[in-house]
């Protein structure tokens, strides 16, 4: 920890994690260990929780890493339980092979939260030989470096990045798949395969998942578009980087699949989710045949062009874009929602209604499912603003495009809705969300008259301004952005409310919601940017109602915990 800027401060180990009446630490069969033994070593603190599902994830690879180095005979981790009872306590240790604070001697968990500062967990603050603080961001170098990180000083941290950034300029294809101790990928009867016989090719690296429902499904085009591929005699190799399988399932996996692949759990596979930022599943990174990146990721060019994507060159890319451009400005509403002999939508009691009937009108296509639920909170709205259109005799059609896990769901959902559908599992489904780049739901796509793309952002215009939003044209949508400057006009530019400890300021927001009566409100803001704070501005403007807080509300804050993403942190 450091005092002042320059100097920092050397923790007495026997000091810090003993007490008047406890000179020891436990291990989790119950032997006693004595905190001298400890001097000289590094030593790393984890401020952890068996309530915390943040921690119970980081916690097996800390495990992986404990062990690999351990050996050395100059780390230790001591575990400093956050847990409320002692049998929560055991179970959670007994899955860790280091040291402990015992639970009984709260005094000592506590005074180490207050000296090292946890603000949330897992924490992982890692002291030198010292008991110096060589870094108090544990956790997030032994996701991202693992035992490479030893002995995770600033220095070595330094040291590795520079490394990735040399790698990265003179990035090869053996620079990426060869490791020290491994010169060879594997086929899928786990043959071992040179990486040299790779050099020259085009390669994928496949980041995926056999347990991910989009990673399996776009395993099968994958492996259509690369057959494909080796028939015509083209040197383009695929290797699977597995994320997140067992053994069972990546080994049951990878024999059905003509590719090539890491080996389960290299120390390269989490190397390489790092080295290309990885963020999504499933991600096809393309190396060219010079060992050079060409794209960060085709899997959505795969889907959309199929074998026409190869090889993925920027020239191929950009010759695909002009054709899409062509595709758009032909477009037809016939062209979207006909495929085959799959020509018609359904109307209540399955009712067909032919495709060729809605020509001439505007379509909402509308991506929502019942187990969605900010697409139940959007439904009526959207049936609202339907009803006052239908009542004009304006013509619009909505048609419901389910991402429903059965028949009954669809059904039940599908039973309070005013307008058309596709049928429940309808092959066109696929090809609509690859078309629309469908990333969530509720999504609502306004085709115009003549079947062109009018916006893929009607859901928050339909939500913004609701009827008005018809005809959801960019000159519809000017035409409202300019009424909403006007009512804005008058209203003062910032204001302080009680509400807020700090200035709130005129904010274009879209659709939140607010922090004063806890209603929705869209377009205009009191926003506090630093805060994510927003006011209605009927709710900054007048005169503020005082609002009495409950026992229970006053309870919750005092022992309330809140987890988000990878931390646990007390409300």
């Amino acid at each position: 920890m450091a005092s002042g800027e320059d100097v920092v401060v050397a923790h007495d180990i026997q000091s810090v994690l003993s007490s008047s009446e406890r000179d020891y630490l436990v291990r989790n069969n119950g032997d006693q260990v004595k905190i001298e033994s400890l001097k000289g070593k590094r030593v790393g603190l984890y401020f952890s929780a068996s309530w915390c599902p943040p921690c119970r994830r980081f916690t097996p690879t800390l495990v992986e890493l404990y062990n690999e180095i351990s050996a050395k005979g100059d780390f230790e981790i001591i575990f400093v339980s956050a847990d409320k009872d002692e049998d929560a306590f055991k179970g959670y240790f007994s899955k860790m092979p280091w040291l402990a604070i015992p639970f009984s001697d709260s005094d000592a968990r506590s005074h180490l939260n207050e000296l090292f500062e946890v603000q949330g967990i897992p924490y992982l603050v890692i002291l030198d030989e010292n008991g110096k603080v060589a870094t108090e961001d544990g956790t997030e170098v032994v996701r991202e470096y693992g035992a490479e990180g030893y002995p995770f000083t600033p220095e070595r941290i330094k040291e590795l990045k520079d490394q990735e950034e040399e790698a990265k300029r003179n990035q090869s294809l053996r620079s990426l798949l060869v490791s020290k101790s491994r010169d060879f990928v594997i086929s899928s009867d786990e043959k071992q395969v040179p990486v040299s016989q790779l050099e020259g090719k085009t390669v994928g690296l496949y980041f995926s998942s056999f347990s991910f429902v989009p990673s399996a499904e776009f395993t099968q085009q994958l492996v259509e578009v690369y057959e494909k591929l080796k028939a015509k005699g083209e040197g383009f190799e695929i290797v699977l980087i597995s994320v997140g399988d067992d053994e069972e399932s990546f080994k049951e996996g990878l024999k059905n699949l003509p590719f090539l692949s890491l080996p389960l759990n290299d120390k390269s596979c989490k190397k390489l989710a790092r080295y290309f930022e990885l963020s999504t599943l499933p991600t096809l990174v393309i190396i060219g045949p010079d060992g050079k990146t060409l794209h960060s990721n085709v899997a959505e060019a795969i889907e959309e062009h199929g074998v026409a994507a190869y090889p993925f060159t920027p020239e191929k890319f950009a010759e695909l874009s002009e054709i899409e451009k062509a595709k758009e400005a032909a477009q037809t509403l016939e062209s979207i929602l006909v495929s085959g002999d799959l020509d018609f939508l359904i109307g209540k009691d399955g009712i067909k209604i032919q495709v060729s009937d809605l020509v001439g009108k505007t379509i909402l296509l509308y991506f929502s499912a019942h187990w969605c639920p900010p697409c139940r909170a959007f439904l009526p709205k959207l049936i609202e603003a339907y009803h006052q259109l239908k009542a004009k005799d304006n013509a619009l059609e909505v048609v419901f495009i389910s991402s429903d896990r059965d028949q009954a769901s669809f059904d039940d959902f599908f039973a309070g809705m005013p307008w058309l559908a596709l049928p429940f599992g309808d092959s066109r489904k696929s090809f609509l969300s690859r078309k629309f780049k469908v990333q969530g739901i509720p999504m609502l796509v306004a085709i115009g008259p003549g079947g062109q793309t009018l916006t893929k952002d009607a859901r928050n215009l339909v939500a913004l301004y609701g009827a008005e939003a018809y005809p959801f044209t960019e000159e519809r949508v000017k035409e409202l952005e300019a009424t909403s400057e006007e009512m804005s006009k008058g209203w003062p530019e910032k204001v302080a409310h009680k509400s807020h400890e700090h200035e709130l300021v005129l904010t274009r927001r879209g659709i939140y919601i607010c922090d004063g009566c806890d209603e929705e409100g869209h377009a205009w803001s009191y926003y506090c940017s630093d805060c994510d704070f927003d006011l209605h501005p009927k709710c900054a403007l007048e005169e503020e109602k005082p609002k009495e807080s409950t026992n229970q509300e006053e309870e919750n804050k005092q022992d309330g915990r809140v987890c988000d993403g990878e931390v646990c942190s007390r409300a």
